[in-house]
């Protein structure tokens, strides 16, 4: 029973401060993941079921407002937005709001 003890805490300590992912990788930086791009946008901001989004005109893409607060004024409206885009998981950060 000790030997069985010893083991188990020297195998925690080995792997203490490897975190693995559910995937069976290690975990890395956030240096894989995809910085957003600023971008001005022209669209219109929507409502649905309370969760707010946005419509741009080119293209017709709809983004995920990560911080819908900033849009919850402009609900109906034709805007520009000044924004963080994040293509992979479309979805946008709002830094400035402009009505057209």
């Amino acid at each position: 029973m000790k030997k069985l003890s010893a083991a188990m805490l020297a195998f925690s300590v080995v792997t203490l401060g490897t975190p693995i992912l559910s995937d069976g990788k290690t975990l890395t930086t956030t240096q894989d993941e995809q910085k957003p791009e600023l971008r001005d946008i022209k669209g219109s901001v929507k409502s649905t079921d309370g969760k707010i989004t946005f419509i741009a005109d080119e293209g017709g893409k709809t983004w995920d407002v990560v911080n819908p607060d900033t849009l919850k004024d402009h609900v109906g409206h034709h805007v520009q937005l000044s924004a963080h885009v994040y293509t992979d998981k479309s979805q946008i950060h709002v830094m400035t709001v402009t009505m057209l």
